[in-house]
């Protein structure tokens, strides 16, 4: 269990177990709904600005860093604002 002073830290897999521990214990018995998509939004568009960056700007590079297609890459570019 999780406790309120430890910190998410480690691989990505053990930050994201960690908040959403967090955020079903902040729930306080609320229903939880549409994690998925939460958390998809919370993590899609940091992770993109890191691989652009990394990228330095060349959407093919990043496409192929990501493991998806130039398309792919420029439509979640074009719903996270990030053109």
């Amino acid at each position: 269990m999780i406790t309120k002073d430890k910190q998410c830290t480690g691989d990505i897999a053990a930050a994201v177990t960690c908040v959403l521990e967090r955020y079903f214990r902040d729930l306080d018995g609320e229903t939880a709904r549409n994690i998925y998509a939460m958390v998809i939004s919370q993590v899609e568009r940091p992770m993109l600005q890191v691989i652009m960056q990394k990228a330095e700007g060349n959407q093919t590079r990043a496409a192929d860093m990501l493991g998806i297609n130039r398309n792919t890459l420029r439509r979640k570019l074009s719903e996270n604002d990030l053109l």
